[in-house]
């Protein structure tokens, strides 16, 4: 399983909340309760761009219906890949960039259902974007940090015996063990790409190449921003990601230090064409991916997001069930993708919001 940009970011800002201050959910529940409802009652629904995401959804349908004997979710909560035939031929027919189409399709080929944590309708939904960075297929002086593939000798992705520590990596080297795909301008920002777990990066002429996950050294990831907190770094309510991510470039040997106080480190592989790479396979569309616990939610299922943005304007839209990641847990709680560069960053980095989602399965399904 992919642990990419939705794991480690929504672990960073976990820790070191970042956002106006709101109530944060309790401890998130083991136990999803649906409920059976009508799309009138979903905030916001008439009001969606239906149309964008059809392509999302389009692309997880590839992958559900290439197995179509394989259960649909945890338990097959949203049935068999077979199941879904009907609905993702429907979907094809829609004409691009009609909404009212696009609407009147999702509400005729499924039906809603609201998820409840418990007895909790609401939870937590964070935002992660794909990193760009500055690279090199060479090394010379402006490009000293290894971006290391995975090691030869590594265990599964990582999620078996434990590799060497980020420090152990950061000061031995992996000798010929790994193969350095790239070699990156600055260690903070191979950090954050550990973090977001996928990215671009540009190098000298122009070029830009793709990375995303491909490993991990299998150590658990601990969140910087509490430490720094802690420690006098940061104010409390000021450890945005942007914030972390200034102090650490501002001092340098210092922020060496804490960042390998974080044991977790991520190996990458090249990516060729559309990108980033969700858990469940596809590409990643901007403002329509969302990363969640897939204990409760199916890989690919389309889900009506109710919640605000990082500047408390109300955000409720169609989304496609595309990512996980090791800090998402909960039957209610979901990761924001939006998109990839500084604008997204800055998005982001201030996402951490209560808010609501219902499950939309087709017709007939009863999970």
């Amino acid at each position: 399983m992919r642990l990419g940009a939705a794991a480690l970011l929504a672990g960073l800002l976990t820790l070191a909340a970042c956002a106006p201050k709101i109530a944060v959910p309790p401890t998130p529940s083991d136990r999803l309760d649906l409920r059976p409802t009508g799309f009138e009652s979903l905030p916001g629904w008439a009001a969606d761009r239906h149309a964008e995401v059809l392509d999302a959804f389009l692309r997880s349908c590839e992958k559900i219906l290439s197995q179509p004997d394989k259960p649909v979710g945890r338990d097959g909560l949203g049935g068999k890949g077979s199941d879904w035939l009907s609905p993702c031929l429907g979907a094809r027919k829609v004409a691009k960039g009609d909404h009212q189409a696009a609407r009147q399709f999702f509400e005729g080929a499924f039906r809603p259902w609201a998820a409840m944590a418990g007895d909790q309708p609401e939870g937590l939904f964070t935002g992660y974007y794909e990193a760009e960075l500055s690279g090199s297929r060479k090394r010379d002086a402006a490009h000293q940090v290894p971006l290391y593939g995975a090691p030869r000798d590594l265990v599964g992705n990582g999620d078996g015996a434990r590799y060497a520590s980020r420090a152990e990596i950061e000061t031995v080297g992996l000798g010929d063990r790994a193969p350095v795909l790239l070699w990156l301008s600055d260690p903070v920002d191979l950090f954050f790409l550990q973090v977001q777990g996928s990215g671009r990066v540009k190098l000298p002429k122009g070029e830009v190449v793709r990375v995303g996950f491909a490993g991990s050294n299998g150590h658990p990831f601990t969140g910087i921003g509490k430490i720094m907190q802690d420690r006098g770094l940061l104010k409390p309510g000021e450890a945005s990601m942007q914030a972390i991510r200034a102090w650490l470039k501002a001092n340098p040997a210092q922020g060496r230090g804490l960042m390998r106080e974080n044991p977790r480190y991520v190996f990458f592989r090249l990516i060729e064409g559309d990108g980033p790479i969700g858990a469940q396979g596809v590409a990643l569309t901007a403002g329509r991916s969302l990363a969640v616990d897939p204990r409760f939610v199916p890989m690919g299922a389309p889900l009506w997001l109710s919640t605000r943005d990082p500047d408390g304007l109300t955000l409720q839209r169609l989304m496609v069930a595309q990512d996980t990641g090791s800090a998402i847990k909960g039957a209610v709680r979901g990761d924001f993708f939006w998109g990839f560069g500084e604008p997204a960053l800055e998005k982001a980095g201030r996402m951490k919001s209560r808010g609501r989602w219902w499950l939309l399965l087709p017709n007939g399904l009863k999970p």
